[in-house]
Parts: C-alpha cells; sequence; structure tokens
C-alpha cells in the first residue's frame, strides 16, 4: 500500500512538473513572439517614415508644367488648354466641405494637342438629395491649374464604385468606353481656371513624424515585452524548487 502511495505520489509530481514546464515555455513563447511583433511593426512604420519624407520632398520640389507631354510627378502643377466634355461627367459623392455635403465635379478634358486629362473641378453642394446637380460647363476653350494626383486604389469601397452618375472613389474606368485612353494615368485636381468650383481636396499625407512616433512606440511595447518576461520567470522558479523537495522525500 506504502508502495502504491509512493509511486502514485512521484506521478503526480511528475504531472505537476511537466505542466509546470509546458507554462513555462508558454511564457516565453507568448512573450517573444510579442517583443518580435512590436520590433517587426517598428521596422515597418519606421520604413514608412522613410518613404513619406521622400514623398514629401519630391511633392515640394514638383515642377510646374504647361500642357506637359511626359508624365507629371506626384503633386506637379499643371495648366492646361483645351475643351471640357460636359457629356461625360461624374460626381464624386459625399464630399463635404465646410459642413456642408456635396459633390465634386469629374469632366475629362481634351488638351489642345488631343490628350485627355481627367479633371477634378471641385465642391458642389447638393445636401441630402441624390438628382444629380445641374452644373455649368465652359463650351469654349479653357485654361485651368491644378496639382497632379497619379492613380491610386488607396480608398475604401463598400459595395459599387458606379450609382448613375456618381463614384464613391475616383478612378478612371467609368470612361474607358466613352472616353479614348487618358494621357497618364491619374486627374488634375483643379484650383483655379474656367469652370472650376470651390477646392475642396488636399493630399492626404501623414507625416512622417508620426509613423516615427508609431514606431518608437512598437519598439516600447517590445520592450515591455521583453522585461515582463524576464521579470514574471521568477514564478516558476518555487515550482521548480518544491518539485526538487518531493524528489528528496521520495528517497
Amino acid at each position: 500500500m506504502a508502495i502504491k502511495i509512493m509511486i502514485m505520489s512521484d506521478l503526480s509530481s511528475i504531472n505537476k512538473h511537466s505542466l509546470s514546464r509546458w507554462r513555462r515555455y508558454g511564457w516565453y513563447v507568448f512573450w517573444l513572439l510579442l517583443a518580435l511583433l512590436g520590433g517587426f511593426l517598428g521596422a515597418w512604420q519606421w520604413e514608412r517614415a522613410e518613404t513619406k519624407q521622400a514623398a514629401t520632398a519630391s511633392r515640394e520640389n514638383a515642377p510646374a508644367l504647361i500642357n506637359p507631354r511626359t508624365a507629371p510627378a506626384e503633386g506637379a502643377e499643371l495648366t492646361l488648354n483645351g475643351e471640357y466634355m460636359p457629356e461625360h461627367t461624374f460626381f464624386l459623392d459625399n464630399r463635404i466641405l465646410d459642413g456642408r455635403l456635396g459633390v465634386a465635379v469629374l469632366t475629362p478634358l481634351k488638351d489642345k494637342f488631343g490628350h485627355y486629362w481627367l479633371i477634378q473641378r471641385g465642391f458642389v453642394e447638393t445636401g441630402t438629395t441624390r438628382t444629380p446637380p445641374r452644373v455649368a460647363t465652359p463650351e469654349q476653350a479653357v485654361t485651368l491649374t491644378g496639382e497632379w494626383q497619379p492613380a491610386n486604389e488607396d480608398g475604401l469601397l463598400f459595395g459599387p464604385n458606379v450609382e448613375g452618375r456618381r463614384l464613391q472613389n475616383i478612378s478612371l474606368a467609368p470612361w474607358q468606353d466613352a472616353v479614348p485612353d487618358f494621357r497618364y494615368q491619374g486627374w488634375v485636381h483643379a484650383q483655379t481656371g474656367d469652370g472650376v468650383f470651390a477646392t475642396w481636396w488636399q493630399a492626404n499625407v501623414m507625416p512622417a513624424s508620426r509613423h516615427l512616433a508609431y514606431a518608437f512606440q512598437w519598439w516600447g511595447l517590445a520592450l515591455v515585452a521583453l522585461i515582463t518576461m524576464w521579470v514574471g520567470r521568477r514564478y516558476f522558479q518555487p515550482n521548480r524548487k518544491l518539485h526538487r523537495g518531493n524528489n528528496n522525500d521520495s528517497r
């Protein structure tokens, strides 16, 4: 009977030791993974900060061009001469300017060299009505100036992009069957000129300093994880001592 009790005691001690060991492994794995995640995300934010710094410098140094014949750099100031194509106007839905709800007017323009450009002509207030607004478009040749933005797919989209004459996100796709190929993949956000309405668009560029702050936050999290792992390991020591004590008693 005593032998049976000793065997059961040893088995119980072994099971407890095995459970404690796996808990200790789990403790280290969890905090190490958290530290690695923080380090990786910090490095990613640091890389994004460098990219934003380069993009900001490029925008600040972008040239002013008149009827360009080569692809403009992002942020370049373009001056175009040509004629609007009002029959192919669409509206960028759900724009806000000074607390007013409206749309941005999107009209293709054919420049004097026969090249096509998509012009974002500015904001028109509509309120909550879904009826397409009536906008005046010059029929004669026009001159306008605006900022060039290359096409991108950054905007969130829920459902179809095209609803009647309204777009949820700006894109060249709605004109692919009505307008010959656009000169370049992108659009001009008009600021001044004929047929231009209120300016609402601003480049959505997060400053590099914010990405750097995020990077240090993630690295701080990684450091805290490592410190917690190191300090917390002491809570597993009593179990190991208790196990050694049980082994001595059994002898």
